[in-house]
């Protein structure tokens, strides 16, 4: 069977019920999954990134934890995975804030958490939120800036995931960067 044939399969198995599709689902896409998880850590100070490795493992334990998924597509499934390692970094950045704010300390090993850049937990919170906000008013929108911003989508991926044209990715892409930009730097007489 082809390699997008036996994961079309695994993601019908998966969606059905069967917890251990995703188990043989993961190694086939593991790859793609680690280029998703790079594309969000773009931008990041050099020494301070949410190791990619860490952030598709965290990921992977949150979709293990999901009862009822419906992903037919790869398409489809790769948007999944860029929604839950959105609410991954959000939840880093929350976390990290909470901390930087004297939340309580625990010991681990650096091997087994993600480091996230400090610089970027409150950027990435206020997007969320934009987010969040644009989603409630025009949730294609908001679904098309969450798989290219955080899921590293191409248009014609995010076209596929969303059965629209890629021409519509486009339009929706640049309206949604506008909007954001605009409710996370609100315009003032002052700011030139």
């Amino acid at each position: 069977m082809s390699e997008p044939g036996k994961i079309t399969c695994l993601l019908t198995e998966w969606s059905a019920g069967d917890q251990s599709a995703l188990d043989r689902l993961v190694p086939i896409v593991y790859d793609q999954l680690r280029g998703i998880a790079s594309d969000y850590m773009h931008g990041e100070r050099p020494g301070h990134v949410l190791q990619t490795t860490a952030l598709v493992n965290e990921a992977y334990l949150r979709l293990i934890g999901r009862e009822r998924v419906s992903c037919r597509t790869r398409a489809e499934f790769f948007a999944v995975a860029a929604q839950v390692m959105r609410r991954v970094l959000i939840d880093y950045a929350r976390e990290r804030n909470r901390q930087k704010r004297g939340g309580g300390w625990e010991t681990c090993e650096l091997d087994d958490v993600a480091v996230l850049s400090y610089d970027r937990a409150d950027e990435l919170i206020a997007i969320n939120s934009a987010l969040d906000r644009l989603a409630a008013f025009d949730p294609r929108k908001g679904k098309v800036f969450e798989m290219r911003y955080f899921g590293g989508m191409s248009v014609e991926e995010v076209s596929e995931a969303l059965d629209v044209s890629p021409v519509t990715v486009a339009r929706d892409w640049k309206i949604a960067k506008v909007w954001l930009r605009r409710e996370i730097i609100p315009w003032s007489p002052d700011a030139t």
